[in-house]
C-alpha cells in the first residue's frame, strides 16, 4: 500500500506504508542514531512527533523484549529509507512492521530520507500529515498547515505515570518526576542502590516531600517546557529542600524554575553522537540526544548557575549547576539507550549529593 509524508509547506514524499494504516499528523524530526530505533520508538519524549531516521536500514535486528524505554509507543509516525522485513537476531521477538501495526502507527518507507533531512535542517521542523489511502494532495497540504504546533499542546500529562509506583531497593530514597522517564534513568538508579518512588508529573512539591526523599530526580518527556508551568512552579518551590537532578526536559523545567529561558531550535539535536564539553574538565562526551528546545544562556546572568556542559556543534548549553545549591541538570541523556554510555558518571554524581546528605 503506498503512503505520503505531506510536509505544510507543500512537499510531498511517497514511499510504501507498512505498520497500521490511516492519517495522523505531527511535527517532523529526525534522528542520526545507527541502532536504538526500538528505544526511540517507546521513548515518550517524541509524543506527538513523526520521526524520520537518518540511518537507510531500518528493522534488521526487530523488536525484542528488554529494550522498551515504555511500554506504549508515542510517536505519530515513523519514516525510514529501507524496512527490513526478515530480521536477525536471536532475541528478536517481533518484526518492526508487527510492532507498529499493534500499535497503531503508521510507517513510511522508500522514499529519500538524505532530501527530507536536508530539508529539515534547511528550513526548520516542520508540521505534517503521515497517510495512506486517497485523499487528494490539497487537502494533506491545507491538513498539515492547519495541524497544531507542539508548543501548546499539552504532552506531559499523556504520558506521565497515572498513578505512584516503586521500585524497591536498599539505597538512598529518590522521587522520580515522571514527565515522560525513560526506563533507563529508574534502570540506571535503581543499579546504584536507590529506593525509587515515580510520580505523576502534576505531584505538588508538599507530596513529593511528604515521602522524605534524600534526592529528587527531574526526568526527560515531551513538548515546549514552558508548557508545563504547574511542573516550573513545583521544581521552583522544591530547590534548596533536597538534592536534584534533571535529564532533558527536566533540566529545561530545573532552568525556568530558577528564572532562566527557554526556547525552540531550529532542528533539535536526536541521535548518539553529538560532543558535548566538559566546561571543568576540557573533556569531550559522546551523548545521547533527543530534544526541541534549549536553555537561553542569557537569561541566566546573575543567576548563582554555573554552566557545566556546552554542545561543541553549535555551542548551546548542555548543562548547569546551581553555585551554592546541591541542583544540576543535563540537556543530554547520561542513561544513553539508545547510544554511549560516556556520562553514566552523573548519576554517581547524584549520588554523592545524597551521601553528604546536602540541603
Amino acid at each position: 500500500m503506498k503512503a505520503r509524508l505531506v510536509l505544510e509547506d507543500g512537499t510531498i514524499f511517497e514511499g510504501l506504508a507498512f505498520g497500521a494504516t490511516g492519517q495522523q499528523h505531527g511535527e517532523v524530526v529526525f534522528n542520526t542514531s545507527m541502532t536504538g530505533y526500538q528505544e526511540i520508538l517507546t521513548d515518550p519524549s517524541y509524543c506527538g512527533e513523526i520521526v524520520v531516521m537518518t540511518y537507510p536500514l531500518i528493522g534488521n535486528y526487530g523488536i525484542n523484549e528488554e529494550d522498551f524505554e515504555h511500554k506504549n509507543s508515542f510517536v505519530r509516525g515513523f519514516v525510514v529509507r529501507e524496512m527490513c522485513d526478515h530480521p536477525s537476531n536471536w532475541r528478536s521477538r517481533l518484526k518492526l512492521e508487527e510492532f507498529l501495526a499493534q500499535r497503531g502507527i503508521i510507517g513510511l518507507s522508500g522514499i529519500d530520507t538524505r532530501a527530507l533531512t536536508r530539508r529539515l535542517r534547511n528550513h526548520g521542523t516542520m508540521r505534517a500529515i503521515i497517510a495512506t489511502g486517497d485523499e487528494p494532495v490539497e487537502s494533506l497540504i491545507a491538513k498539515a498547515k492547519e495541524a497544531p504546533t507542539l508548543t501548546g499542546q499539552q504532552l506531559v500529562p499523556t504520558v506521565t505515570t497515572k498513578e505512584p509506583y516503586r521500585l524497591e531497593n536498599n539505597g538512598h530514597k529518590v522521587v522520580v518526576m515522571d514527565f515522560g522517564a525513560k526506563q533507563n534513568i529508574n534502570r540506571c538508579l535503581h543499579h546504584l542502590g536507590c529506593d525509587l518512588t515515580v510520580v505523576p508529573a502534576t505531584s505538588t512539591a508538599q507530596d513529593i516531600l511528604a515521602l522524605n526523599p534524600d534526592g529528587i530526580m527531574l526526568s526527560n518527556g515531551p513538548g515546549d517546557p514552558k508548557d508545563v508551568s504547574f511542573a516550573i512552579d513545583t521544581v521552583r518551590n522544591l530547590i534548596g529542600q533536597k538534592p536534584i537532578f534533571g535529564i532533558c526536559l527536566g533540566h529545561q523545567i530545573l532552568s525556568l524554575a530558577m528564572g532562566g529561558d527557554t526556547y525552540k531550535l531550529k532542528f533539535g539535536h536526536r541521535g548518539a553522537n553529538h560532543p558535548v564539553q566538559d566546561m571543568a574538565s576540557g573533556r569531550v562526551h559522546i551523548t545521547s540526544q533527543n530534544h526541541g528546545y534549549a536553555v537561553d544562556e542569557k537569561s541566566l546572568d546573575g543567576k548563582d548557575i554555573n554552566v557545566t556542559h556546552r554542545n561543541l556543534n553549535d555551542k548551546t548549553i548542555e548543562g548547569i549547576e546551581h553555585k551554592y545549591l546541591p541542583v544540576f541538570s543535563v540537556q543530554y541523556h547520561p542513561e544513553a539507550s539508545p547510544g554511549p554510555t560516556d556520562s553514566k558518571y552523573l548519576f554517581e554524581r547524584f549520588i554523592q549529593m545524597m551521601n553528604r546528605g546536602e540541603k
